[in-house]
């Protein structure tokens, strides 16, 4: 039952926003609160409208709410909890700051879930289900007004390669999620093959500039939305794992590709590393990316050894690079982590070994990565004595580079230097 909205004129889209809502409580009839505020607005629902409505609101209402106890150390331990609970994926982590996939597809600083203006002393995750939640919500109004409208339930992402936030649709009722305009030609006559107008997400940014951050309003009226046609949802604007570039959806052995083969490893002097200089490079990868849960340091010879004898791969330099760095780190994914686990956990240790091997280089040691042959990682594991179910991913090696070779001597005449 989607429609076209109409403005006052053609090309016209108003947003008016809806102050003076009482604070939401639960339990509270929240299509009544918007009907009134929409009235105290000089506005009445038409056919067409769009309803735009903060997700944190919709929250409040059906009992989404966390209380915070007044103790710092375990209001922290409570809001990691629930970050941990709304987290399907790890995305990122720096520090605190997690960037979690939550149950509905969306990704965000901890897993969405927010403190502001939820009176100092609780949180509020997500709706359980922000469609449905539309969808009641739409309904609400229709059975309480006749009119045919559409309910966008809105929250606030931060966006890859981009500063600033934004508001997206989180939860959708009453038109569709897509315009479709593949197939469509352009103004000059070139047939569209990609383009799809995400007007939910549109919606929810437009009605934003009207609600603000501070103002405390939270909803909008947005009238003249050329309104997609079906009965849409806001989960279909997830895109699915298959067609994301950035996940790494290879095998998990493929994702820490980007390691390998890299140049060989500079020789190494045998003399000692500072382990405070590891300590440092393992303290700084771990702020860029999760560490794996288990990083073996090998330090006796007999270790070595037996690491050698499995991975046949190194030969001639490279064997006598891993026989001599005084350095040794052996990343391993542990249990659920290992192979048909979740492929995130590789792509993470992949981000880490690549955020130590710099960490090394940047304090003047020479570092190379050797990956684990997939098939030897078992032999390797048993070479090493690990615990059951610990996974070698490869050996991170490291030490202090052989003084580098004089460069040759000029020419007596060197060639002469052309500006063009």
């Amino acid at each position: 039952m989607s429609g076209s909205g109409t403005g006052p004129w053609p090309g016209v889209v108003s947003v008016v926003g809806l102050p003076g809502l009482p604070e939401v409580r639960v339990g509270d009839d929240l299509a009544r609160l918007l009907l009134d505020g929409i009235e105290a607005a000089g506005e009445r629902l038409r056919d067409g409208d769009v309803l735009a409505v903060t997700s944190k609101v919709v929250a409040k209402a059906e009992g989404r709410l966390v209380p915070l106890p007044a103790d710092p150390a375990a209001r922290e331990r409570v809001r990691r909890e629930l970050v941990a609970a709304e987290t399907v994926r790890v995305v990122a982590r720096r520090g605190s700051l997690v960037i979690a996939e939550t149950r509905h597809g969306l990704v965000g600083a901890n897993a969405l879930i927010d403190a502001s203006n939820a009176g100092g002393d609780a949180l509020v995750p997500l709706p359980a289900d922000p469609d449905a939640s539309a969808a009641r919500l739409r309904a609400a109004l229709a059975a309480a007004t006749g009119a045919d409208v559409a309910v966008v339930v809105t929250d606030t992402l931060g966006r890859p390669w981009r500063l600033g936030q934004t508001d997206v649709a989180v939860g959708l009722a009453g038109m569709g999620a897509l315009a479709d305009y593949r197939g469509r030609r352009d103004g000059d006559g070139r047939v569209l093959e990609v383009t799809e107008m995400a007007v939910p997400d549109e919606v929810a940014a437009a009605a934003d500039l009207v609600k603000g951050k501070l103002a405390r309003v939270p909803a909008a009226l947005l009238r003249g939305v050329a309104r997609p046609p079906g009965d849409g949802t806001a989960r279909q604007l997830v895109r699915p794992a298959a067609e994301d570039l950035f996940r790494g959806a290879g095998a998990p052995e493929e994702l820490l590709a980007f390691l390998e083969g890299t140049a060989e490893p500079a020789a190494m002097r045998p003399d000692p590393v500072d382990p405070a200089v590891v300590e440092r490079a393992v303290e700084a990868a771990a702020v860029w990316a999760p560490q794996p849960a288990g990083v073996v340091r090998v330090g006796s010879a007999a270790a070595r050894e037996r690491w050698l004898a499995v991975d046949d791969r190194p030969a001639g330099d490279r064997a006598a690079v891993v026989a001599l760095a005084p350095v040794l780190l052996v990343p391993c994914l542990v249990g659920d982590d290992a192979p048909g686990g979740d492929a995130s956990a590789w792509l993470e240790a992949g981000a880490f070994v690549h955020a130590l091997a710099l960490g090394l280089r940047a304090q003047g040691l020479a570092a190379a990565w050797l990956p684990a042959e997939p098939s030897l990682r078992r032999a390797a594991a048993g070479a090493l004595g690990l615990p059951g179910g610990w996974l070698p991913l490869g050996a991170l090696v490291a030490g202090h580079p052989q003084a580098a070779a004089a460069p040759p001597a000029p020419a007596a005449k060197p060639p002469a230097l052309l500006d063009r």
